[in-house]
């Protein structure tokens, strides 16, 4: 049974139901089937050896989400070779492929939660009434260990990037 955190997010001010656990710093990472832009199915274990900045949105057609992406395929280049951005939302892999085309994005990878949302019950950011993703970021190091958690509380509100690209730098040791 997964957990239900009500309250764990707002949209607009209104509390939503979260569903899954809350990650912490030092959790192994939970493994994950998301959908490539062709379909293909991408698991975690696909970018192993890798630093993994994961950045979770609700959906790529919205100005913070759509912000949001273009800064990490930004700053993508100035992370290096063994540094992976992975951004999830539940779009369909359809959708994400057109945005991705539309906005130029050619150095985040967009996966798709669209199927089933087991990323989302994995990580805990399944908002229950949307079916959609609660926006938040992780960094997985190269072991699969989380080393950075940040769940934004307000989906009408962007990220602390700069925290977040520190600590991708951290965990690649930069």
């Amino acid at each position: 049974m997964l957990a239900e955190r009500f309250g764990a997010v707002t949209f607009k001010g209104i509390p939503h139901t979260v569903l899954g656990p809350v990650l912490q710093v030092g959790d192994q990472a939970p493994d994950f089937v998301l959908h490539a832009n062709d379909w293909r199915k991408v698991t975690l274990a696909d970018t192993a050896g890798k630093v993994r900045l994961i950045s979770v949105v609700p959906s790529l057609d919205t100005g913070i989400c759509d912000a949001q992406t273009r800064r990490f395929n930004q700053e993508a280049t100035s992370l290096g070779e063994d540094v992976v951005i992975l951004t999830v939302s539940a779009d369909l892999p359809y959708a994400q492929r057109r945005w991705c085309g539309a906005a130029g994005i050619d150095r985040v990878q967009t996966l798709s939660d669209h199927m089933d949302m087991n990323f989302g019950d994995a990580y805990g950011t399944h908002i229950r009434e949307l079916r959609l993703e609660q926006r938040a970021i992780f960094v997985v190091d190269e072991n699969d260990r989380v080393t950075y958690v940040a769940y934004v509380p307000e989906i009408a509100q962007h990220p602390d990037y700069d925290a977040a690209l520190a600590a991708v730098r951290a965990a690649a040791g930069r």
